[in-house]
């Protein structure tokens, strides 16, 4: 076996006795190229981090709008889905207060909400931007004036999933643009 000498540890000239350092000491410069970062790298490490949180945030924000608009239309389905059940039960349409073939905001305090709570469904859906967004419901009747249909409109907030959606509108009452663009009409 070779003789293995062991060297004994070099202390450090600046620090003496643990980690106090001396004072009047200097402290090892490092070599001429590494004394630290440049103001260069520093300003294209912070511009890279600034883009990738742009990307970030807006891709974000892009998926927050598309899931508030597929619980929308999921939301008019249900709604779709109770309307139908109700006619199946009672042979006609419920309808408003308000006269046929008029918009009227989806609440469970209006003839329609209270048409289907709670048979048909457990409460009226609210739009996820229900302080300045609403669903809205319109009876259609014929002449004499029995309800034999409907449309249903909310305001998606990606218009090209909405233009891809739509084929028409309901009829000339439909709300202004701002409150609908996506609807669901029978027959």
């Amino acid at each position: 076996m070779k003789n293995m000498s062991y060297r004994p540890l070099r202390r450090n000239p600046i620090i003496e006795h643990g980690s106090r350092v001396k004072l009047g000491t200097r402290r090892p410069r490092l070599p001429a190229g590494r004394q630290g970062f440049t103001l260069i790298e520093i300003l294209i490490a912070v511009s890279i981090i600034a883009i990738l949180s742009i990307i970030g945030i807006v891709s974000y924000q892009q998926i927050n709008k598309r899931s508030r608009d597929t619980k929308r239309m999921s939301d008019l389905e249900q709604v779709r889905s109770a309307l139908e059940m109700y006619k199946t039960d009672n042979g006609v349409y419920p309808g408003t207060s308000n006269s046929a073939d008029n918009f009227e905001t989806l609440s469970p305090n209006l003839d329609v909400g209270q048409a289907l709570i709670p048979t048909y469904m457990p409460a009226v859906p609210t739009d996820p931007k229900s302080d300045i967004r609403s669903y809205y419901y319109e009876p259609i009747a014929n002449a004499n004036s029995q309800i034999y249909g409907y449309c249903l409109c909310a305001c998606l907030e990606q218009t090209s999933t909405c233009q891809a959606l739509v084929s028409n509108t309901c009829d000339s009452s439909v709300p202004t643009i701002s409150q609908c663009n996506y609807y669901l009409k029978n027959p």
